[in-house]
């Protein structure tokens, strides 16, 4: 879920003031709508990354894990389904990158396999995207170039360095952080920057017993609730806030019906919150919308993929298949 937990704007720093002020204004918008809410792509500072990469440790977080079995497992018949329709060079892109975990198996299977390609890894954490090129230092022969920012924005400027076919991946169960029209909306706008004949390898974290989503997301050391609550820690260092974490509680729930896991933070007592001349206030009980990790079924990954213009090459799912890894073409 990176969300995803794995979603996206550039971080801000004293010379980003475009960022800043965007950082601002969309917590303003957010705190001041009814019901309030917060963007996730924000999750992502530097103590934001260190949270997620607990949470992925996490014995209840199996999402990591069952993609992680689709490529270390599977990797052959991945590469060999990226590779098999041409042997000319192509542009590997990889939105919400992370750390690189799962994707280097198949950067050192296309290695092996003398593939002519280009790795080009795209997120919204340049702390993350450091850590990304240190934990490839050792593929001597991988040609890389990695962007930080928004997926769609860097999707843009690498979709246009070069004429080659584009191989993007989007892991981690990214989608899953969007609700189900953004979701559609988000696939259409790849789909219009890719040509055809390109391909987009996509995780869907698959609709499952709803006790094992819910665990997930509320881990029992807490790691999740704190994920969330840094995000106020952040709006208080970067935008002088006086959010009191400790007068608000992380509330996780998760709807099988319509495959929607979401989070809340809750505040416990009535009060007011100030960042600048702004103020905002919290009722007992009122909530913070923070994320949607969604989930999905077979059938709705083939209405998405069909409604976006693409069309699915095939599935890849876990030994639990709890998770899919599906492989998708532009037509």
């Amino acid at each position: 879920m990176r969300s995803v937990k794995e979603y996206n704007s550039p971080h801000s720093t004293t010379a980003d003031i475009t960022g800043h002020d965007l950082f601002r204004e969309e917590v303003i918008r957010g705190l001041q709508s009814h019901p309030k809410y917060l963007s996730s792509k924000y999750f992502y500072d530097k103590r934001g990354d260190e949270l997620f990469q607990q949470i992925m440790e996490c014995p209840e977080y199996y999402l990591t894990d069952c993609e992680l079995d689709i490529f270390s497992n599977q990797t052959h018949e991945l590469a060999h389904i990226i590779t098999a329709q041409a042997v000319a060079p192509f542009d590997l892109i990889e939105l919400g990158a992370g750390d690189g975990t799962k994707s280097k198996y198949l950067l050192q299977e296309l290695l092996h396999q003398k593939a002519d390609f280009t790795y080009l890894p795209i997120d919204i954490s340049g702390n993350v995207l450091t850590q990304l090129e240190s934990n490839l230092s050792d593929l001597t022969n991988l040609k890389m170039k990695s962007l930080q920012g928004d997926y769609l924005d860097m999707l843009g400027e690498a979709a246009a360095m070069s004429s080659h076919r584009k191989v993007v991946l989007f892991l981690g169960a990214n989608i899953g952080n969007m609700n189900r029209l953004e979701a559609q909306l988000f696939c259409e706008s790849v789909h219009r920057i890719l040509q055809p004949g390109d391909q987009l390898l996509i995780g869907f974290d698959l609709k499952k017993n709803p006790q094992t989503i819910l665990d997930a997301y509320n881990d029992h050391a807490g790691i999740t609730r704190d994920f969330n609550l840094n995000l106020l820690e952040r709006i208080n260092r970067e935008l002088e806030a006086d959010f009191d974490l400790t007068q608000f509680t992380h509330y996780p729930m998760y709807d099988p019906e319509t495959g929607a896991c979401k989070s809340y933070l809750v505040s416990t007592v009535q009060q007011t919150v100030t960042m600048g001349d702004h103020s905002f206030r919290f009722n007992e009980g009122e909530w913070i919308f923070m994320e949607i990790s969604q989930k999905y079924s077979i059938k709705n990954i083939q209405t998405l993929a069909a409604q976006s213009g693409f069309v699915i090459e095939r599935n890849l799912t876990d030994q639990k298949n709890w998770f899919v890894d599906s492989i998708w073409k532009v037509i």
